[in-house]
């Protein structure tokens, strides 16, 4: 499990990091915590490692507030539970708008926080990740960040929607590795394309959310066009 916390404070990051050591040991968990002094320093990071499973964020810092920070990931339709960190009530009625887990009143109480931690634990179902060859490590993702696989001879550049990969696997065995999941459809003998991350299909490409253009062949086009119309288009 990994959480980053996100405060201006060293005194409130060293205090929040340990308890949620705490909290994972008691329960046996395997805990990282990252931590970042502003929330400026977790974007930047955010857009190279989204592998997180909780951001706390105090909502006043600096410039850019954890709230505004939240506002951000949200616009690119993150799902990651944010737990907001404040010595503020004012706030709270804001945190609807970012769909946050909760809210914690400074000075933060271990009992509150632990409670919070437990019933994340128990709504969160662990997505399953896939793996993949590089030429020097191994890459572990989970559907949900995948948008593309595309051929290149006897490898594949797997596509994260502002990351890419050189994977050492063929189409077939990506086809294969991924077991006929709903979203991960081969649109083209060269392409397979995660439906989650599509905004439009045309006859002949399907348009990402980011922009990029995906081409369909023909012996291809009226499946990839059911199974959008089917699961993905009211998303």
């Amino acid at each position: 499990m990994r959480i980053a916390i996100c405060d201006d404070e060293e005194v409130q990051r060293k205090l929040l990091a340990g308890y949620l050591q705490e909290w994972a040991k008691a329960r046996d968990i395997l805990l990282e915590t990252e931590c970042f002094p502003s929330a400026e320093s977790l974007e930047f990071a955010w857009e190279d490692d989204r592998d997180f499973d909780l951001l706390v964020l105090d909502i006043e810092m600096g410039e850019l507030s954890g709230m505004e920070l939240a506002g951000r990931i949200r616009e690119k339709n993150e799902e990651v539970p944010v737990l907001f960190i404040t010595g503020y009530e004012k706030y709270m009625a804001q945190g609807y708008e970012v769909s946050a887990l909760h809210y914690l009143l400074k000075p933060v109480h271990k009992e509150k926080l632990f409670a919070v931690l437990d019933r994340l634990r128990k709504t969160k179902k662990p997505e399953e990740k896939f793996s993949f060859r590089r030429e020097d490590s191994l890459l572990l993702l989970p559907a949900s960040s995948i948008w593309y696989v595309e051929a290149m001879g006897h490898k594949c550049l797997l596509a994260e929607r502002d990351l890419k990969h050189e994977v050492h696997m063929s189409i077939s065995e990506a086809v294969l590795l991924f077991g006929g999941r709903k979203e991960l459809v081969q649109c083209h003998r060269s392409y397979i394309v995660n439906l989650q991350h599509a905004s439009s299909i045309a006859k002949t490409e399907i348009v990402m959310d980011n922009g990029t253009r995906i081409p369909i062949s023909r012996s291809a086009g009226k499946a990839v066009n059911e199974a959008f119309i089917r699961n993905y288009l009211k998303k």
